[in-house]
């Protein structure tokens, strides 16, 4: 996700115009290190390549993970991230769960054949039987457009995939702590739209696998740290707070 170089406009509202940089005293911790939770999350969802799978067996990323959940008010506990599989097995666990589609001929006489995508699918879209994908796309490319952010045309990723909506909701972490606390409401709104019905369904689906090891673990605790996140945003509003 990159930054917008031109002012973008959401109907009749201006996106926010982002202050001076803060000093490092007037940013809130919370915020931050929950935003800092989400981008890490986005990146353990990402192809575990050389760089990734060595921080793993490190056990710096796990080790990272502790110390944020650490600084902030929820009371998660973290998954453990340091891998079962060497490279080349957890490459293919990947692989297998979130890129490998399933193609079976039904029927050989005229060839009919049945399609599937993963068995987990990262995108929204794929787990919102109420709604259209272009109307999940098109909102999501709405919300982005408000903050100035845009999707990476180098991604090749639609709008809804969990990687871009998790560095979403990393942003809007980062503003709150250290621009804005009033985004604390679009970040509820989103949960509510987007990220909480996703992180639900990825969780869900793995559940239902066999062999998920690390990304079981991992998605499990993404449902329960967004699931908090939104209880915590909640109890703020309902308590005379405007999160």
């Amino acid at each position: 996700m990159t930054t917008s170089e031109s002012p973008v406009e959401s109907g009749d509202d201006e996106p926010p115009a982002a202050d001076d940089p803060p000093a490092a005293d007037d940013i809130a911790t919370d915020p931050a290190a929950r935003g800092a939770v989400y981008a890490l999350t986005a990146r353990l969802f990402g192809a575990p390549d050389d760089a990734l799978y060595g921080d793993l067996t490190e056990g710096s990323i796990d080790a990272e993970l502790r110390a944020l959940l650490d600084r902030t008010a929820l009371d998660v506990a973290p998954p453990e991230l340091v891998p079962d599989d060497d490279r080349e097995t957890l490459s293919a666990r990947y692989n297998d769960l979130f890129v490998v589609g399933y193609t079976e001929v039904v029927d050989k006489t005229d060839g009919t054949i049945d399609s599937r995508g993963p068995p987990v699918s990262l995108y929204e879209s794929d787990y919102r039987s109420d709604v259209s994908w272009n109307d999940v796309n098109l909102d999501l490319a709405r919300a982005y457009e408000y903050f100035g952010l845009d999707v990476d045309s180098d991604e090749r990723r639609n709008h809804d995939h969990l990687r871009i909506q998790l560095e979403f909701m990393s942003y809007l972490c980062r503003r709150e702590a250290a621009v804005d606390p009033d985004v604390a409401a679009a970040r509820l709104d989103f949960h509510d739209r987007h990220l909480r019905i996703l992180t639900a369904g990825v969780a869900d689906a793995l559940d239902e696998e066999p062999g998920t090891g690390l990304y079981g673990r991992l998605a499990a605790f993404l449902d329960r740290f967004a699931e908090a996140d939104v209880d915590d945003l909640a109890e703020r509003r309902t308590g005379g707070e405007t999160p």
